[in-house]
């Protein structure tokens, strides 16, 4: 699934009313008809829906769900924030098919000086404006979102909350915005949707499809993605009937120290869980007997140093490395991973504190491996490339590191992205809030790993090891809550994702 930028969805619609064809007006009651349905069969139990309508095709959106509504028999209101001679073509439209059709209908012009009520119990539908927008909301349109905000009223936006932006929302450009608990937005997501400061004014949202042309959609370039399953179902390999362990891979995993030794054990089961085949791991002399004990089918290379480790050890014979799960930060430990950036002749998997030891000394950076998987959560990233303001400004950054180390950064979150060294970027449509639990990062290092031995290129690696630990982690957390979900969870579905992924998407 692409994401389109409001102008490129804005050409896509066109495409679509040129080349189906069919008039705007009737796209705009299909978009209407989709909204309608999912609120029906969502939020039916509203007696009182008050809709606030704008000038632009977002209140015309905002009229047809009007119309669509009365047709179920519900108790419906039109507030609108301009005269009906002020609407574009396509709301007067839909305007005067509500009103001819539902005279009874309350519509009314949003006056200054004496805002509609609102109850707690009603159902609000923000259709205020849309993905036009061009400025930051002002006079009487940002105190009616005040006023809606201020309701505590169950809110529903229609495309995008108004106020928000469709991509950059910077400090700058903020103003007030509809804090939505609801946003039904059209064909795909928009791009602000998927960081976290967007949270709070999207609320859950779902992505309505109404019918754009797929070749409409295609015809327009992005650098963005949202990976789904049958895009995963395409690059996963089916193993060959006389394939043996030597075909799927070696892989070094150098984690743990003294105290952290379950970091080892997680990544290193995870790697084993998604097929590797054979794992050696790299120990520090005190976590020998557990690491024998946790994970018997790993081979066991152990560090001369019983807390942490001092010592690289051969890395030629390995088809992929992964270091950084519960290293620790010691400068001694620091040179080790120098060395092996300087030696490596694979890509590498970073993680956690091997990415805290290359921040303190970005000179090193210039030796990663080309195509070189880090996987940093926020905090990590930051002291990586630099403290943002925010997830939009961190994913602009992110973007840049990616092409200027020639690396592939899979920023973790709730919707983890993938750049890659030509500035593409994949968000990730799996997993959930349960995931934020410690060792689940190990499980995506030992996961993605596993996939860059067994061959896959890295960007295929990180796509697959990403969508897969999502996939895991939503099954861990249909069996067993978000709450108690743990990271040994993750890894004991891993085998049900793979079968998850292989049916027919």
């Amino acid at each position: 699934m692409k994401i389109l930028t409001a102008e490129q969805i804005r050409n896509a619609d066109a495409y679509t009313i040129e080349h189906e064809p069919i008039s705007s007006v009737d796209l705009m009651e299909r978009a209407a008809r989709c909204c309608a349905k999912w609120i029906r069969e969502n939020l039916s139990s509203f007696c009182t829906i008050k809709i606030f309508t704008g000038p632009g095709n977002n209140g015309g959106d905002g009229l047809a769900v009007a119309r669509k509504l009365c047709e179920e028999g519900l108790d419906v209101y039109v507030f609108m924030l301009a005269p009906s001679d002020k609407l574009s073509p396509d709301s007067l439209v839909n305007y005067k098919r509500l009103t001819d059709s539902y005279s009874a209908v309350g519509v009314s012009e949003i006056e200054s000086n004496r805002l509609p009520e609102i109850s707690k119990n009603d159902l609000i539908i923000d259709a205020l404006f849309g993905s036009g927008l061009s400025r930051p909301l002002s006079g009487l349109a940002a105190t009616v979102v005040n006023h809606i905000n201020q309701s505590g009223a169950t809110v529903l936006s229609i495309d995008i909350p108004s106020g928000l932006f469709s991509e950059a929302n910077t400090p700058d450009r903020i103003g007030l915005i509809i804090c939505a608990d609801y946003t039904l937005t059209f064909q795909m997501p928009k791009l602000s949707f998927l960081f976290a400061e967007n949270e709070a004014y999207t609320g859950q949202w779902t992505t309505l499809d109404i019918g754009l042309l797929a070749e409409g959609i295609n015809g327009q370039s992005s650098p963005y993605f949202v990976v789904e399953k049958k895009d995963i179902a395409m690059i996963l390999h089916r193993r060959r009937k006389f394939s043996h362990k030597g075909t799927f891979g070696h892989a070094l995993l150098m984690a743990g120290s003294y105290g952290k030794i379950g970091a080892e054990i997680l990544s290193a089961k995870a790697c084993l869980r998604t097929g590797v085949g054979l794992l050696t791991t790299h120990v520090v002399s005190k976590g020998y007997a557990i690491m024998q004990t946790a994970v018997p089918e790993a081979m066991v290379s152990i560090d001369p140093n019983a807390n942490i480790i001092l010592v690289l050890p051969d890395n030629n014979k390995y088809s992929a490395i992964g270091i950084g799960p519960g290293i620790g930060t010691d400068p001694e430990t620091g040179k080790v991973l120098h060395a092996l950036l300087q030696q490596s002749k694979v890509p590498l998997v970073l993680d956690a504190d091997a990415l805290n030891l290359l921040a303190c000394q970005r000179g090193w950076m210039d030796n990663l491996p080309p195509y070189s998987i880090l996987t940093p959560h926020p905090g990590e990233f930051d002291r990586l490339a630099g403290k943002s303001v925010n997830g939009y400004e961190r994913h602009l950054r992110q973007i840049e590191f990616a092409k200027k180390y020639q690396v592939i950064v899979v920023l973790k979150g709730a919707y983890t992205s993938i750049v890659t060294p030509d500035g593409l970027c994949w968000f990730n449509s799996s997993g959930n809030p349960g995931m934020a639990t410690a060792g689940s990062g190990d499980v995506l290092t030992g996961i993605i790993l596993s996939l860059l031995a067994q061959g896959y290129l890295p960007v295929q690696a990180a796509l697959i090891g990403v969508y897969l630990h999502g996939l895991a982690g939503d099954l861990a957390a249909n069996q067993y809550g978000e709450e108690a979900l743990i990271a040994s969870d993750i890894i004991n579905h891993l085998g049900e994702a793979f079968k998850a992924v292989r049916l027919k998407a």
